[in-house]
């Protein structure tokens, strides 16, 4: 069971060990040794109490130095084409840094051989961990990962059998954030779009704005599913929301950022689909291209930076202590509203 409070019994104190007995999340501890002025006064008092009373001893690249282990580690991220994972990227780098540690980037390019060529690569050239943000396939999720032996951190996607530990955001609820938005704006008839379905995250944001949806007895919510998230699927997809005629929608939840840039530059310039007025659209992963398009796009935006930091923590604590709980940190995204939903209302905040 995914928890990002877990207090665990060996020898040398974890951080989630400190987390646990501070009472906070792992990722405050985590800012409060990386980026303290991310943390209240009186929560890094607590932090720092809780580690001096456990004993917690930093990790730092002396450890692995001693240890005969190398001091670089490698990071396979799904796209770099998406903001999202190079502020992972970012926020790994950070923490590594400061202990010492270089951080090896290799893209994967939405390839699933290409993912695992990276880890294969990384793993003969014995790095001394991995953090990998994986594509949604049968391969992470049968967790048959081609590694033998280097400690494996996910980010942005959960071990099912909780084989690795891992970072992910509560996609129900940036899900629900969305629709939500939308329905305060007073839209009832709401299009989910988004695909293909069995990916996880896309399934989890669907299942976080239907029940979102359900709490409003005179909304309604149908679901279109694409065959990506890209903007070509957006542009194909609103050819088709077109054919349909106005009046359909009033609203359009949309899983990812680069499918509302899609959306609007096809929708928006005909009458009875112009956005906002006819129909307001949220994104999701707040993609640097969703605040620079032409119309900006509403968006859940997920701590990116923060879970880099997080699962290189985590890294650190496997590296140390290999025989360690494997454990999930959950963390939550916001929404950022912008004029894609809001408007010239948006101009005046």
């Amino acid at each position: 069971m995914a928890t990002d409070r877990r207090a665990h019994s060996r020898s040398q104190p974890s951080m989630a060990d400190v987390a646990a007995h501070a009472g906070v999340a792992l990722g405050t501890v985590s800012n409060t040794l990386n980026s303290p002025q991310k943390v209240t006064e009186r929560t890094r008092r607590r932090v720092l109490a809780s580690i001096a009373e456990l004993g917690f001893v930093r990790n730092d690249a002396a450890r692995f130095l001693a240890a005969g282990t190398s001091t670089a580690v490698g990071l396979v991220v799904a796209d770099l084409g998406n903001s999202f994972f190079v502020d992972i990227a970012r926020g790994a780098e950070k923490v590594m840094r400061r202990q010492g540690m270089n951080v090896l980037i290799v893209n994967s390019d939405i390839d699933p051989d290409r993912e695992v060529r990276n880890l294969q690569l990384f793993e003969q050239a014995r790095v001394a961990g991995i953090i990998l943000a994986p594509l949604d396939t049968a391969l992470i999720r049968s967790e048959r990962l081609p590694l033998q032996s280097t400690p494996t951190v996910l980010v942005n996607f959960e071990s099912p059998s909780h084989a690795y530990a891992g970072v992910v955001v509560n996609e129900r609820h940036g899900g629900a954030l969305a629709a939500r938005h939308l329905l305060d704006l007073g839209r009832r008839r709401l299009l989910f779009v988004g695909g293909p379905l069995f990916l996880g995250a896309v399934k989890d944001r669907y299942g976080g704005a239907s029940a979102a949806v359900r709490e409003v007895p005179d909304a309604s919510l149908e679901v279109l599913e694409t065959r990506g998230l890209q903007i070509r699927h957006g542009r194909q997809l609103a050819e088709e929301i077109l054919s349909m005629g106005p009046g359909r929608y009033d609203g359009i939840i949309a899983a990812a950022d680069l499918l509302a840039i899609g959306l609007i530059e096809t929708l928006s310039p005909t009458e009875g689909f112009r956005v906002p007025q006819d129909l307001a659209i949220t994104g999701y992963d707040n993609n640097h291209f969703a605040s620079e398009s032409a119309i900006p796009v509403t968006t859940v935006s997920q701590p990116g930076e923060e879970m880099g930091s997080a699962a290189a923590d985590l890294l650190l604590d496997r590296i140390a202590a290999p025989e360690s709980p494997r454990e999930t940190v959950i963390l939550e995204p916001h929404l950022i509203a912008r004029r894609s939903s809001l408007g010239d209302i948006w101009l005046r905040d």
